[in-house]
């Protein structure tokens, strides 16, 4: 056992993933089956670990500390990173969930993250900068302090400006996707370049937002998706004062052109294909009839199969969101974060060199053909990097219930580790303490009783025999994922009755059954690996 510990700690270090890979949904409450506002946010950071930050009381003219490394894991669940600087505090916080991006607070305030790219002029260093409000530090005061999406984006935004913006993921600009019971908005917020200081009197931030119709789907793949801004209409758009000027004064944008000013356009680099292929897969699977998409189907892996272009089309054609042809439902969302481009041609698993000669004569793909080829194994094959959906670590689906109290309407629909193979477990709002398997993680120490360890192991375990071994993992994955949306209906009716008699008693029972699921977790997946590594050991003959 000590040697496959050694073994899956190894894979799992080989497969590890960059931070700036994160793709976020959303979805207004018109646009959903049930009627709920969603967000969602994969590969949210290194900190996978979950815990509740309670509300506090602080004295009038307290300080509260401002932290660089948010993301890492850094000890102690309460240690959050260096301190860089001091904000007044408020003298009430809320309570909200904390991992590397915080993603929702007690009020079904729900934020999801991704990086961005933007131009090398504005970039910023760490360095010399006096910058110091990176954008999940900004999540986190807005989770403590602010209850509705509108009151997070003022918040977070004269953050910025007052004390700058301090990018994390690189040198890039973040897009934050902003939620609540009634409404969601994007947040592109771009950096001022190196030469900003507090006492220059400019803002230290450009930023746009702009709301998603209550009817309508959105992705942000990495990639700004806002376009004209009317900031006539204070309903749909707000914006920094500089907006516009930043990209005059840099040449990036004429007044004089007669052209409408296009903020994608005006703080974007060259497009690139990591972002096309998943604005592609989303609005030809959501909106097939929109109009004409192009064609990335897959029939020969043999003719069609390209390593070494790049498929890249005008941004302008997506639109900041669309209208689905049907409702969607969480359900939906998961699907497409566990996406790895089946069929078409950013499939990794359908490259021609994973195919070996059957005894007829024939080629069919090896049983070792996975979608999440290890370096190695793409250097040894030559199978090219295209990016999945899917990339692992961890990340969300915020489902938020206007018609139910908040501690119950909120749902955190949490994985670990690989969103493909992971189950989402629902965490709600009211939730008091998460499970200890899923506050227990460290990458240099494997652990069975961690949540992500216990998925990492089976994730794994399933290179031995990939194409065999997955469908094992999703016999017993599936039935267990179904389950725990058959329970809702009932847990929240329970809840709604303990609600209106004793808000306490609610969240005790909100906590046990979030628990009992992250539990569950657990034991499916030390079931799991136990049958994958019997099925597929090598010791057995002809292995």
């Amino acid at each position: 056992m000590k040697k496959l510990i050694i073994l899956i700690s190894l894979i799992s270090i080989a497969i590890g993933q960059k931070a700036e890979a994160c793709t976020d949904i959303v979805a207004g409450k018109k646009a959903t089956v049930d009627g709920s506002v969603i967000t969602s946010h994969t590969y949210g950071g290194n900190d996978t670990r979950i815990r509740v930050v309670q509300g506090q009381k602080f004295p009038a003219g307290s300080m509260c500390p401002v932290y660089y490394g948010i993301q890492e894991i850094n000890g102690a669940l309460d240690n959050y990173g260096e301190i860089i600087g001091q904000i007044p505090q408020v003298e009430q916080t809320y309570t909200y969930f904390h991992s590397a991006y915080s993603h929702m607070n007690e009020h079904q305030l729900a934020i999801a993250e991704s990086t961005l790219s933007q131009k090398p002029e504005l970039q910023v260093d760490r360095e010399t900068g006096k910058q110091i409000m990176t954008v999940e530090q900004a999540m986190i005061f807005a989770l403590q302090r602010c209850k509705t999406a509108r009151e997070a984006i003022k918040l977070i935004t004269s953050l910025m400006d007052k004390y700058g913006f301090l990018p994390s993921c690189g040198p890039e600009s973040e897009a934050l996707c902003i939620a609540d019971p009634n409404e969601v908005w994007v947040l592109e917020i771009v950096a001022v370049g190196k030469n900003w200081t507090p006492e220059s009197g400019k803002a230290g931030a450009i930023w746009a937002a702009q709301r998603v119709p209550d009817d309508h789907i959105a992705i942000v793949p990495n990639w700004s998706i806002i376009k004209e801004i009317d900031l006539s209409k204070p309903e749909w758009f707000m914006a920094s004062d500089n907006y516009k000027q930043v990209a005059i004064d840099h040449g990036w944008y004429k007044e004089d052109s007669g052209k409408p000013f296009i903020w994608q356009k005006a703080y974007s680099p060259c497009f690139r294909e990591w972002a096309s292929g998943r604005f592609w897969l989303f609005y030809s699977s959501f909106a097939p009839n929109l109009k004409e998409w192009p064609d990335r189907s897959l029939s020969n892996p043999f003719k069609g199969q390209d390593a070494y272009h790049q498929y890249v089309e005008d941004v302008s054609l997506y639109p900041f969101s669309v209208k689905p042809e049907k409702k969607i439902s969480v359900q939906d969302i998961m699907a497409f974060q566990r996406s790895t481009f089946e069929g078409t041609i950013y499939d990794k698993t359908s490259d021609p060199d994973w195919y070996v000669p059957t005894k007829d004569g024939k080629l069919e793909k090896s049983p070792l053909t996975t979608p999440f080829p290890t370096t190695a194994m793409r250097e040894l094959l030559d199978i090219t990097n295209r990016r999945n959906v899917s990339k692992g670590n961890y990340g969300m689906i915020c489902q938020l219930r206007s018609w139910l109290p908040d501690a119950i309407g909120g749902v955190y629909w949490v994985f670990q580790d690989n969103q493909f193979t992971s189950p989402y477990v629902p965490i709600y709002a009211g939730t008091e303490e998460i499970h200890e398997s899923y506050k227990n993680y460290d990458p240099n120490q494997y652990d069975p009783t961690s949540a992500r360890w216990a998925i990492d192991f089976v994730d794994n375990l399933m290179y031995l025999r990939w194409q065999d071994a997955v469908k094992d993992m999703q016999m017993y994955r599936d039935p267990f994922q179904q389950s725990l949306f058959d329970n809702m209906e009932a847990n929240d009716k329970k809840a709604t009755e303990l609600y209106t008699k004793n808000p306490k008693k609610a969240k005790a029972f909100l906590t046990q059954k979030s628990n009992e699921n992250m539990q569950g977790v657990v034991d499916l997946f030390t079931k799991i690996r136990n049958i994958l590594i019997t099925k597929y050991t090598n010791n057995k003959q002809g292995s």
